[in-house]
């Protein structure tokens, strides 16, 4: 329920450079109890997910015989096709008075009844359509969650409390890999044990959502209802628009990870065996960094650590196309992968709330996700074509070189925060 209203309090300071000062003399806010639920949540949601997705690569390529095209379309629609139904998820949660619970809960039942559904797929058309179900699950419950954590959270404490999130994700994400390789050498049918189990556990993730996190504000839904004009709307406030602008643009250049352990295996000769255990070092910095990050961001600015974050996947493209082959190649590359999560994912969202009014948080989010995802998918599907048509260096070369003019073109369109005055706040 909500607890403070930040009207009743001295407002937060916000600098040209985007970090959200506290009144002086004001102690740290503890992290709100939503937030460490809904971190439970997502940790055990992501070992599901993770136990999915450290075997899709190779489960696709080598045990289905994909081509690499075929791979950057189904990794696509798995990264982006929740782009489709991100504003709906965040619009219903706005609409309904504060039924971000609900339709978070939603999303992740439908990503839940898609895990055994896999177990009948054995072709491009239906492991299609499977991955499409279970990103629309994802969709609707992104931006609600995203918009719990932001409304439960004071405004100069919003990169720390995302960060707390996103950690407790990625917990999730660091056992996903190890649970799937685990239960792949365990096995005789590995890949059907690892979808089976990865069902039982994102129903046990769904549990701790109904049980434990906080329905919202209850009541009546307010009298002037949201509109999908208003949410969309919303980018007519210039910082909302640059931040999205800039998110859209880095997108297009942002190689999916399933195509960076691929890259990594072809060029260090990574026994399958091994392959699920990559996205572990992606998580491990990604867990490390998450809340030493989102407290700079607080501090130093956001948007400069968001930038330094794709800073440190541009290195990370650097490193994969150089005929470096030392034996800590692998180790900096998914540090570079991992840091640039912590300095971007929940960044990306506290600095996106400072811009968007309380009514339509969850609306607004999604709109900044929404241009995100869309061209993430590109990025999936010309990445895909690309490495098939002219290889996969060339491929990357040129995402490099995208990469790089798109963080320039961020650099100068760089948008200041501001705090939102009359801001409620939810425990």
């Amino acid at each position: 329920m909500y607890v403070a209203d930040s009207r009743a309090s001295t407002p937060a300071r916000a600098s040209a450079d985007g970090a959200v000062r506290p009144p002086a003399g004001r102690r740290r806010a503890a992290i709100a109890p939503t937030v460490l639920a809904l971190g439970t949540v997502s940790l055990v949601t992501d070992v599901s997910s993770e136990m999915v997705t450290a075997v899709l690569p190779l489960y696709l390529v080598t045990g289905l015989g994909l081509s690499p095209l075929g791979f950057g379309l189904l990794d696509g629609v798995y990264n982006g096709f929740s782009a489709l139904v991100r504003l709906v998820g965040g619009h219903l949660a706005d609409r309904g008075g504060g039924r971000h619970k609900w339709v978070a809960g939603l999303g992740y039942g439908v990503s839940a009844v898609c895990k055994p559904l896999l177990l009948v797929a054995h072709s491009l058309t239906p492991i299609g359509l499977v991955l499409a179900a279970d990103r629309t699950g994802k969709g609707l419950r992104t931006a609600p969650r995203d918009a719990l954590i932001s409304l439960s959270s004071t405004p100069e404490d919003r990169g720390r409390a995302f960060g707390v999130h996103r950690a407790m994700d990625t917990a999730g994400a660091l056992l996903g890999p190890l649970a799937a390789f685990l239960i792949l050498r365990a096995t005789v049918d590995g890949y059907d044990a690892v979808f089976t189990v990865s069902f039982c556990v994102a129903v046990l993730g769904l549990l701790v959502l109904v049980l434990f996190v906080p329905g919202g504000r209850g009541g009546a839904a307010p009298a002037e209802r949201p509109t999908l004009r208003a949410a969309v709307g919303l980018l007519r406030r210039r910082d909302l628009r640059r931040i999205t602008v800039c998110a859209l643009l880095l997108g297009l250049a942002t190689v999916s990870d399933s195509f960076v352990y691929l890259l990594l295996q072809r060029r260090l000769g990574v026994p399958d065996r091994w392959f699920a255990l990559l996205p572990l070092g992606t998580a491990s910095a990604f867990l490390l960094l998450a809340v030493p990050l989102g407290r700079l961001a607080d501090r130093m600015g956001r948007w400069a650590v968001f930038l330094a974050g794709h800073g440190a996947l541009l290195l990370g493209y650097g490193l994969l196309l150089t005929s470096w082959h030392a034996g800590a190649l692998p180790y900096v590359v998914l540090a570079l992968h991992g840091g640039f999560y912590a300095a971007t994912d929940g960044v990306l969202m506290a600095a996106a709330s400072q811009s968007v009014p309380e009514a339509l948080r969850s609306s607004g989010l999604a709109v900044v996700q929404t241009g995100q995802a869309l061209t993430r998918f590109a990025c999936s599907l010309l990445f895909g074509a690309a490495w098939t048509v002219w290889g996969d260096r060339a491929a990357l070369a040129g995402a490099a070189g995208a990469l790089a003019v798109c963080a320039v073109a961020s650099l100068a369109l760089r948008p200041g925060e501001t705090a939102n005055p009359g801001e409620t706040v939810t425990a």
